[in-house]
């Protein structure tokens, strides 16, 4: 302890010796083994620079945010962690992808401008899902209101319709976005030049631009075939733009034949989707009046007198 109380005491005579002499001048006590630079001006007056050698806890403070600033690393793809990844995805976001979804613009790429790099799984999920059922509800409702006037119709609810609508509508929302994607892939091995997206980017774009046949459906319940086929060509034309807009400057350094090709058969797998859904979902049976029953004719009976 008397050792301690020394090693102060000597440090408060050196300071006050310092302050005697310039008391302008500024102390600084390190322990540790930093180099440390004090300059002091001259006077009150004179300037103040301070220079500290921190650079070894400046690179671990740098590890130190980069540690918890970053993604961690997803584990295997039979870990819960590996998917969650994928619905990764706010509210402001989503909503912001649909609306990119009902109001495809010329030179706006939805994924450049709506992902930005952050595809996910959780819009387009959602999206099929609400599909399946309002197809299959709106169906089962237009067949309910066109057989209205009919005496002879017993409605029975087609459950069955909500299975074919979750495999036509899954089916075409994974298998076209894989083959289109698989497609690309084996183009961008063979044309350099050509650029490509990532599967869960094809998928996504896939996803969202489904989202204008739910209101769509919906308002197929009415029953005047001019109106759901003015529908259908409407969203038809609003889905498909963002299709094309999307894929188009991916396929467009390809050679012409090429490109034209993938383009059209994008366009002709939505439109067989979206015809198909209204033919087998939305058709309106047409029946022939039935005729009134008729009296069977009269018999003639000749009674025959005896001679």
């Amino acid at each position: 302890d008397s050792i301690f109380i020394d090693v102060l005491s000597a440090e408060f005579e050196e300071a006050a010796e310092l302050l005697s002499v310039d008391p302008g001048a500024s102390t600084l006590s390190m322990s540790a083994s930093n180099t440390t630079t004090v300059a002091a001006g001259e006077g009150r007056g004179g300037g103040e620079e301070v220079k500290l050698d921190l650079s070894e806890d400046e690179e671990g403070q740098e590890e130190s945010s980069e540690l918890l600033g970053g993604q961690k690393a997803a584990g295997g793809f039979w870990t819960f962690e590996y998917y969650q990844s994928f619905f990764n995805v706010d509210t402001v976001q989503v909503l912001d992808r649909v609306k990119g979804s009902v109001m495809p613009l010329p030179g706006r790429n939805f994924i450049k401008h709506h992902l930005r790099s952050n595809p996910d799984l959780y819009g387009p999920f959602w999206i099929c899902v609400t599909l399946v059922f309002s197809v299959a509800i709106s169906g089962n409702l237009s067949v309910f209101l066109s057989q209205m006037g009919n005496p002879s119709f017993h409605y029975r609810p087609q459950f069955h319709r909500v299975t074919i609508a979750a495999v036509v509508i899954f089916l075409y929302a994974w298998l076209v976005p894989i083959g289109l994607w698989g497609f690309l892939t084996w183009r961008q091995g063979a044309e350099r030049q050509i650029g490509g997206y990532s599967f869960l980017e094809t998928v996504c774009v896939y996803g969202y631009s489904l989202f204008i046949y739910i209101p769509t459906s919906v308002l197929w319940i009415i029953p005047l075939e001019w109106v759901r086929w003015t529908l259908i060509l409407i969203a038809m034309l609003i889905s498909g733009s963002v299709l094309v807009l999307t894929f188009w400057p991916v396929v467009r350094d390809d050679t012409k034949v090429m490109a034209v090709a993938t383009v059209a058969m994008i366009v002709v797998l939505h439109t067989l989707l979206a015809i198909g859904c209204k033919m087998y979902f939305f058709q309106i049976a047409v029946h022939s009046p039935t005729p009134a029953p008729t009296a069977p004719p009269a018999h003639i009976t000749l009674a025959t007198q005896p001679h």
